[in-house]
């Protein structure tokens, strides 16, 4: 069942964070689906402009109305990753979402103000929600890229200011998070600091964390012993933080990149050791298996397991 954005920030913030998660085939969607259902955890689908791009509009939502259908008991929302204000608007007047994020984040204070205020005039004449970004990560998702030197941790004081003259309803702050495979040197922590001031200066907001993958030393050990390359000092978000995020304001957690090395492990191990397979279906079967186990670890680390009955119920009333 779609719901809104809205309706699970408000029944998650200071308790849990629901986990956002990147799909572009039905192979990822039928792993999310299934490792929810498991876990019995809400979740949020997110669309990429490049998943768009990839499958097809018609197609990427073809397949989560497909999905829906299967796991009937299965309680989400949809979300427009990283959009621009002409994707915002395409999704907002298409009736298929939840929400939208509009990522101006690049752009001067006011005009990142002032792209987002329009975003969310016509987004809540639909009754849907937005999420905007203040600070920029550091890292590589499809078509953002930041370098190290230039990201920024959200200040907390524009952040108040950022709310009050947008109108956004929850906010992506950068407090130590980066984006891509190829994150952190070392060890690297949450700035809980940040975000407790951040929740200081806007209380009961949903604060939303982008490019929360922990980037898993096995999963890329397995990669590259299976011929691939991956950076093995490259290290992600503590997932073990994000319980204590979540108690400060931190409702939603995105994670992509870990569920791509999911796939990418599982296909390079299968093939490396079966050479003379060419059948794609099995590899593939596999993984919705995996990528179910890993929703499953995740929905934990997030708190939201066995919180579908609780978000069931409250939703009826």
């Amino acid at each position: 069942m779609i719901v809104t954005t809205s309706d699970l920030f408000r029944l998650a913030y200071g308790k849990y964070a629901v986990g956002a998660y990147n799909i572009n085939n039905m192979e990822q969607a039928l792993g999310l689906f299934q490792g929810h259902i498991e876990s019995q955890a809400p979740f949020i689908i997110q669309i990429s402009k490049g998943a768009r791009k990839y499958s097809g509009i018609p197609m990427i939502e073809g397949i989560i109305r497909a999905a829906e259908t299967m796991y009937p008991e299965a309680i989400y929302a949809v979300h427009l990753d990283h959009g621009d204000e002409a994707t915002c608007y395409s999704c907002i007047d298409s009736g298929f979402y939840s929400s939208v994020m509009i990522d101006a984040s690049h752009e001067p204070f006011d005009q990142n103000v002032a792209i987002t205020r329009r975003v969310v005039e016509r987004a809540h004449a639909k009754g849907l929600s937005v999420e905007a970004e203040l600070g920029m990560l550091g890292g590589v998702e499809e078509d953002i890229k930041v370098d190290e030197k230039h990201a920024m941790l959200t200040d907390p004081d524009e952040a108040k200011l950022f709310v009050e003259q947008s109108g956004c309803d929850s906010l992506a702050v950068a407090v130590g998070t980066s984006h891509g495979a190829y994150k952190f040197k070392g060890q690297q922590s949450l700035h809980f600091d940040r975000i407790e001031a951040i929740q200081g200066q806007l209380p009961g907001y949903p604060l939303v964390m982008h490019g929360s993958s922990s980037v898993p030393q096995e999963e890329v050990l397995r990669i590259n012993a299976s011929g691939g390359k991956l950076d093995p000092s490259a290290c992600g978000v503590n997932e073990n933080e994000f319980r204590r995020a979540a108690t400060m304001g931190v409702t939603k957690v995105n994670i992509d990149t870990d569920g791509r090395l999911v796939w990418t492990r599982v296909h390079r191990e299968y093939f490396q050791s079966k050479p003379e397979e060419f059948d794609f279906r099995k590899p593939g079967t596999i993984f919705v298996a995996e990528y179910a186990k890993f929703i499953v670890n995740k929905s934990n680390k997030l708190g939201s397991a066995g919180e579908l009955p609780a978000v069931r119920s409250a939703l009826a009333k």
